[in-house]
């Protein structure tokens, strides 16, 4: 299907397995939690996850800060030995897999740019929460290619210890600087059409104008396609069937009837997305992205 003469002024994208592989960042970084928990702590994996996924769904995220001060097992250690140096050599663990983990696909930096030189308008929109998500786009150097960023809030704290005594730096330096950040209403999860109609309206952009690019059928073919916009499946981030997905289901924050739903998506292709693409550079080829103008 040549569809060359499409124009685009607006291009909404989620991130996660869109721009970067958030999975395997995710997996690598709970991976070295744990295994070090239980090669150096002596502590039963099974228990573990089982805790984990308590934990991620109390505070709605599957990234929550604090996750091993919260674990039973970690705290019940605690309470028999020192447990600071096996505290430090997990976190320091978890920290420098994430890191290492942490990249954008390929293509995604230049294709975004040309993107962000036609002046169409880039607008990110996550479940993932505000400070990790800021923080991933400052440090990818997305700030100022996306435009406007929509993503939760971020998850409580606990009362002893607030966000700034984990911060090494001044606020400034967490800050985007030129993406505006902005949050949509706590515990609303994909998919749902209104919010991305909502968006939309933030920014001025037409459905018929608009393109959304994600790596979920459930999650954002879905909601793309109940919004009235052109709808893009990222292939190269689909992982649902991956060993790395069953961990994440296993531990994860969503509810059991998402889960289930997106597994039954997956089995009967309930939504075929409009376009795929294997490679995010793709897209230029199937849209020609043009300036972003508003009344």
């Amino acid at each position: 299907m040549n569809t060359a003469g499409i124009e685009a002024s607006v291009l909404v994208t989620d991130l996660d397995n869109t721009l970067w592989d958030w999975l395997a960042i995710w997996h690598a970084s709970f991976s070295a939690l744990i295994n070090v928990l239980t090669r150096e702590g002596g502590l039963d994996r099974e228990r573990l996850l089982a805790e984990a996924h308590e934990v991620h769904r109390r505070h709605g995220t599957s990234e929550y800060t604090r996750l091993l001060d919260e674990l039973p097992s970690f705290a019940g250690l605690g309470e028999k030995r020192d447990t600071s140096g096996l505290r430090e050599a997990a976190i320091t663990a978890s920290q420098k897999a994430r890191e290492q983990s942490l990249s954008l696909y390929p293509s995604v930096e230049e294709t975004l740019a040309s993107i962000h030189e036609a002046g169409t308008l880039i607008v990110a929109y996550t479940e993932s929460m505000a400070w990790v998500t800021s923080q991933r786009i400052r440090k990818l150097g997305l700030d100022g290619v996306i435009d406007f960023l929509y993503s939760s809030p971020d998850h409580d704290f606990p009362q002893d210890a607030p966000p700034d005594s984990m911060r090494r730096h001044p606020d400034d330096y967490y800050e985007l600087k030129s993406t505006e950040h902005r949050h949509v209403q706590r515990g609303i999860t994909k998919p749902n059409a209104q919010v991305l109609l909502q968006i939309m309206k933030d920014v001025e952009a037409r459905s018929s104008a608009t393109v959304y690019v994600g790596d979920s059928l459930m999650k954002d073919i879905g909601m793309a396609q109940d919004a009235g916009v052109y709808d893009v499946l990222a292939v190269y981030g689909e992982a649902q069937r991956s060993e790395e997905y069953e961990l994440l289901r296993r531990v994860t924050h969503w509810p059991d009837r998402d889960v289930e739903r997106e597994k039954e998506i997956m089995r009967s292709q309930e939504r075929t997305p409009t376009f795929r693409v294997e490679s995010f550079s793709e897209l230029t080829g199937l849209f020609d992205f043009t300036p972003h103008k508003t009344e």
